[in-house]
Parts: C-alpha cells; structure tokens; sequence
C-alpha cells in the first residue's frame, strides 16, 4: 500500500519530528528496516531492504541514501522483500540508486509490492528468486476534509498513479495507459510473468534437491560420518563359512605377558608326548563277506536308502559340546599326586 498524505507540504519534515517523539516517549530506537555489508564478496556491496518503505517509525530515505554514497564497490546488489510504504520515500531511494556509479543488480527475494516495485525498477538488471512476486496497484492515501479537498486528492493519487505507470513503461515498454490499466486491477507478478512482462531479466532457478555430495578426493580421509561400524568388537566376524580376518587391537599374544620361559614350561606341560608307533600291530583276519545272491531278471530293484536330513546347525555347533581335556587340570595333576604313589614312581 502506498501511504500518501493529504498535505504535501512540510509532511516529511513533522514525520520525522513524530517519529523523534515517538521513539522518546516509548524509549526505544528507530527500526532497522535495512541493511547494507560486503558479505557476499569483496568486489559487491549488499543492501537489503527487508521492511516497509518510510513509515512512522524513522525509517526515511536520508538514512539509506547517506550510506548508499559510502559504497564504493563495482558492484551492488539490492535484496528486496517489501510490501510498499511512502511513494515519496520510494522514488527518492530509486532515484539514488540510478545516480549511483555501481553496476546495480536488484533480486527480488520474496515480494517487491507497490512503491517496493518502483525501486526494483531503478536497478540496471532485475532477478526473481524462485517463488517471488512483483505487485503493481494504483496509488492510495488518506483524506479528511470537504468535497474540494476530496477532489483534490483524487487529482493528487491520479497525477502519482501516472508518474509510477511511467516508471514501468521506461522499464518494460508499452504506454501509460496500458500500465495504469494493470495498475488498477492490482496485478501479480510470478518470476516467470514479470520476466514475460519485461519487469525482471531472470527468473531464477530453485537449487535441485536430492544432489549427491561430491566424493572426496583420493588421499583425502574418508569423512568421519561415512565410516563403516567395525562390527567385529561385537563379535562379528563375517558371513559363516568365510575365515575370521584377524583383529587389530582385540588379541594379544600371552608369551608377551608371561614371558617366553614360562610359555615354553606351559606348552611342554600341556602337550602330551609322542609315542612310538614304529612297532608292527598285529593284523586281524579279515572275514570275507558272503556272496550275495544273483538277482532275478522279474525281481524288482532295491530301494536306495533315504538320505537322513543334515542337521547344518548342529554340525556348526558340535565341536562347542565335545568334551575336551581341562588344561588347568593338566598343568596341576603332579600337585595333586600323594606322597606315596610318587615314590612308588620314582623308585
């Protein structure tokens, strides 16, 4: 909406001094309705302007144009997201951007509506980000008095109304006429029709969702989150049937903690001795089976005998229930040996 006073003259001046009074009696400071900085990149100043244009509150354009004369970057990009406010404060913050020596690039970030349209007109090339709008209307104010000063003001808004459709035309081509006819259907723009309109030069396009990350370089450490778990701290040691691969970090040999000495004593106990088997076993007589009878020509053949299912999970299992010998058992029987019976030994 486009505020628009009754009495032009000195209007500018008692808003700011109602502003000044009005920032007092609440104790607080003017709203910042823009922001300007280099963030984007050294070579180009950002401005945005991100609220009402003008107002009650101290946001008039000597402000902003004060700091617009400090940039001295090649380049300037104005981010718009304004519903409108003062067309007076409006045309004045267009027209400093045309006199200023930068290349001007306005981006449209979600709404350049009513007098906020005028001031994407001033910049030397126009950007609509993805669902943004662009808003043109006829202007509008506020009028108390007689009829003469109603007709007045309808002379007022009409003679502003034709000054903004001229703003347009300079723009986009076309007439006066043919703009004040949009104008007062109050007419919405999409990226793509502001562009088919000849408002803006680009709709831009929405970054893809969905795109995959870039793979890392070779050499480059595999990112911390990419990691497969190493599941065999868990004891998972793979498929069955395939050999454990070995665990870095989850054995250790025992000769390092009890020395070679003692392992050596260990294995010596553990180990049973080997025994001769050079002598000659006696050989049984081997009984020869009976022949078997011949089959007769009508006999039907045997049946082959089923094969009894395979237990699999029992024959995976069968070596943990076999009994083993106790090597602690072992390693302690000569302690456990009564007196006796070992003299009767050693004798």
């Amino acid at each position: 909406m486009i505020n628009l006073p009754a009495n032009l003259p000195g209007f500018v001046a008692r808003q700011r001094e109602h502003a000044e009074k009005q920032r007092t009696a609440l104790g607080v400071e003017a709203r910042s309705w823009y922001r300007i900085s280099n963030a984007a990149s050294a070579d180009e100043a950002e401005v945005m302007l991100y609220d009402e244009i003008g107002g009650w509150f101290g946001s008039t354009a000597d402000e902003l144009i004060a700091e617009l004369k400090q940039i001295t970057a090649p380049r300037m990009r104005v981010r718009i997201n304004s519903p409108g406010g003062s067309v007076f404060e409006g045309i004045a913050i267009a027209n400093a951007l045309r006199a200023h020596p930068a290349a001007v690039t306005v981006q449209v970030d979600s709404i350049a509506a009513s007098i906020a349209s005028v001031i994407a007109m001033a910049g030397d090339r126009i950007e609509m980000a993805p669902n943004s709008m662009l808003m043109i209307h006829d202007a509008s104010g506020v009028c108390m008095g007689n009829a003469s000063d109603m007709e007045e003001m309808a002379e007022l808004l009409d003679l502003i109304s034709d000054n903004i459709a001229d703003a347009y035309a300079a723009r986009a081509g076309g007439t006066r006429d043919e703009w004040r006819a949009r104008m007062r259907a109050e007419t919405w723009y999409l990226p793509e029709d502001a562009v088919d309109a000849g408002l803006a030069d680009e709709a831009l396009a929405a970054p893809k969702a969905g795109t995959p990350a870039a793979e890392p370089d070779e050499g480059e450490p595999e990112p911390e989150m990419a990691r497969a778990w190493d599941l065999a701290a868990y004891g998972y040691h793979g498929p069955r049937g395939e050999e454990p691969k070995a665990e870095a970090g989850l054995t250790e040999d025992i000769r390092t903690l009890i020395g070679e000495e003692i392992a050596a004593q260990l294995r010596a106990a553990v180990v049973p001795p080997v025994e001769n088997t050079t002598a000659v076993e006696p050989v049984a007589a081997v009984e020869e089976p009976a022949p078997e009878p011949e089959a007769r020509a009508n006999d039907p053949e045997p049946e082959a005998p089923a094969n009894e299912p395979v237990d699999e999970w029992a024959a995976l299992t069968a070596h943990l229930i076999q009994d083993e010998p106790d090597a602690w058992s072992v390693l302690v029987s000569n302690l456990t040996t009564t007196a006796s019976s070992s003299a009767a030994t050693e004798a």
